[in-house]
């Protein structure tokens, strides 16, 4: 067996207010919407991550596998560029993180 690459994974978390939301369903459809974008357009794992029962808070958790950890930060940062860019809510805390995994 040979030497294996280093394996990296950033995770950015970003809690979200959605003022314009009356319901769940117009959460979910903002939230739903942002969430493919990202996917799409980044080849990253998103998942709401906590606030499901509320229609005016959401969170997310996005992350990004690389064998270099500037790159993994640098797909996951871009990620929360494209937030504060698209959604239409208010971003209220982000943060990122990179672990080596291998």
């Amino acid at each position: 067996m040979g030497v294996q690459s280093p394996l990296f994974v950033a995770v950015a978390q970003v809690e979200l207010h959605l003022p314009g939301a009356r319901s769940l369903k117009d959460k979910r459809q903002d939230v739903r919407s942002l969430i493919e974008r990202l996917r799409h357009r980044l080849a990253v794992l998103v998942v709401e991550s906590d606030h499901q029962e509320l229609h005016q808070r959401a969170a997310l958790a996005v992350s990004a596998l690389a064998t270099d950890a500037e790159a993994a930060r640098g797909t996951v940062v871009r990620a929360l560029d494209m937030v504060h860019e698209n959604f239409p809510g208010v971003v209220l805390d982000e943060g990122v993180e990179v672990v080596q995994v291998r």
